[in-house]
């Protein structure tokens, strides 16, 4: 344990951890979801599955790394023998993510080059499934090599992995000391800029107005709480991963107090500049916001485009700023999501950081190249929907119940947190852990089980979806099973853990 790296400052390991929780989805899914559930109204139950399901897991899984000092294997293996398959699970789940994560970010970096003379032209749709994406096969059919996707892809790797070489302090920290930092100043640009358009006062009425019938549906709650537990980088073994580095004197319930209402902040951010966008876009072209209003892929790469287009000046610098943020946003994240199997790879088998990047990082690398060809965006559209909605929250949900109802462990949890931290947590902490996300998160599942199983996701062929969504959802539990049942060296858990409880006097 001595030997583990470290993060050099607090500081450090908080723009790290906000730099993993703010990634491409705050800049194009909050703005939308928000106000499709209400407006202004969303952000009641918005800020109520913040501080009853965000943070708690945020401290959940910090201290989980912290006192266990491992991966998330390796700490769940030291919580208990049993639960070390979650840890493998976990870990599966952020393998998969970066084979894709990483060719989104591959397509923003393009479009930070086409945004100079707008080299998309009028047909945004077109010119990105067409001319960029060359999607010219059926789903299920690879096609071939896409360059123009390609040659950006080895460029995402590149900076990913020569990041990650370096290790937690000269590596990973000191990217998110530039990244994060850059990220929001060139995000607040874009804001003052979209600020100042003729039109934005609409856009940010539509994205503020509150619509208080809908704080009466339980949709609207079930889509605040995904929101908060996809966006906070939970549930796929980030947290737990980066606390593993802390010192022994960290301040953990404040750490996931300051890193949930960051990410949350520039969730905020991100909604006032797109709203604003699209608050001119609706009024130079005379249209209704509800028109324009989107998220995904075709929001950030067809609608924001054609914003851009109708921009009275600047255009070009606007679209380098916007879809560099992307880049920013997404290299934070994937950096972090990648670092989960090197960390586990490393704890497991006892390899150099320089072999466990060399072969995850560079398995992975190879395996996204799939969706660098022609077909790529149907599989990165099934992999991404099974793998987020039957992968992450199913994860999620299981870890919250193992860990409070049958293992029994938010009473030493707690303790441990609170011995190291200025905010104690009280009994409310329990209640949301073992009542309330478990409640939530298992009426997500059922929900999202139901809907897919008598319909196909987007009208997919069964043949499609089973191997490229069903079975990716099932396969990494059974590789996160497989993997649990490798032996640890002799002595590795048991004296790892005595060593941990020693530095909170347990």
């Amino acid at each position: 344990m001595n030997n583990r790296e470290q993060w050099g400052t607090r500081a450090g390991f908080i723009l790290a951890a906000v730099g993993s929780a703010v990634g491409l989805g705050n800049i194009w899914r909050f703005p939308y979801v928000a106000y499709e559930n209400g407006g202004g109204a969303f952000f009641l139950p918005y800020l109520f599955a913040l501080l009853t399901a965000g943070i708690p897991l945020l401290i959940m899984e910090f201290t989980l790394g912290h006192k266990y000092r491992g991966s998330a294997p390796l700490a769940y293996a030291r919580l208990n023998r049993k639960s070390e398959w979650i840890g493998w699970w976990q870990v599966a789940i952020s393998f998969v993510i970066a084979t894709y994560y990483a060719v989104i970010i591959a397509w923003a970096i393009s479009y930070t080059y086409f945004a100079v003379g707008q080299q998309w032209g009028t047909d945004t749709a077109g010119f990105l499934f067409g001319e960029y994406l060359q999607l010219s096969v059926d789903p299920g059919q690879t096609g071939s090599l896409v360059p123009g996707v390609f040659i950006p892809l080895i460029l995402v790797w590149i900076i990913a992995l020569g990041v990650l070489f370096k290790g937690v302090k000269r590596g990973i920290e000191v990217a998110n000391r530039i990244f994060i930092p850059t990220l929001v100043v060139v995000f607040l640009i874009i804001v003052i800029r979209a600020l100042t358009l003729e039109g934005a006062s609409v856009g940010l009425n539509a994205f503020f107005k509150p619509n208080w019938e809908t704080i009466m549906d339980g949709k609207v709650w079930v889509a605040a709480y995904g929101q908060i537990f996809f966006s906070l980088s939970i549930a796929f073994a980030i947290m737990i991963t980066y606390s593993s580095y802390l010192p022994k004197k960290s301040d953990i319930n404040n750490n996931a107090f300051i890193a949930g209402f960051s990410n949350s902040s520039f969730e905020l951010l991100a909604g006032i500049g797109v709203f604003a966008a699209i608050g001119f876009m609706a009024t130079s072209t005379g249209v209704g916001v509800d028109e324009i209003a989107g998220a995904g892929v075709g929001f950030a790469f067809v609608v924001f485009p054609e914003i851009i287009n109708t921009f009275p000046g600047m255009n070009g610098l606007f679209g380098v700023l916007f879809f560099g943020s992307l880049v920013l946003a997404g290299l934070s994240s994937l950096i972090s999501i990648v670092q989960t199997y090197i960390a586990a790879l490393q704890d497991k088998f006892g390899i150099s950081r320089t072999k466990a990047v060399a072969f995850g990082g560079g398995l992975s690398a190879l395996i996204s190249i799939l969706f660098a060809t022609q077909g790529g965006l149907f599989f990165l559209d099934a992999v991404d929907y099974f793998i987020n909605s039957f992968g992450v929250a199913f994860a999620g949900l299981v870890s919250v119940v193992v860990v409070s109802w049958f293992l029994k462990q938010l009473t030493p949890l707690q303790k441990h947190a609170n011995d190291i931290s200025d905010i104690r947590t009280g009994t409310w902490w329990k209640v949301c852990l073992g009542v309330i996300t478990p409640i939530v998160l298992g009426y997500m599942m059922f929900d999202n089980i139901k809907k897919n199983l008598t319909e196909n996701y987007e009208g997919y062929a069964t043949s499609f979806i089973i191997p490229w969504g069903w079975m990716v959802a099932i396969g990494v539990i059974v590789v996160g099973i497989i993997f649990s049942m490798i032996s640890w060296k002799p002595g590795m858990l048991e004296e790892e853990q005595t060593e941990a409880n020693k530095e909170v006097g347990q």
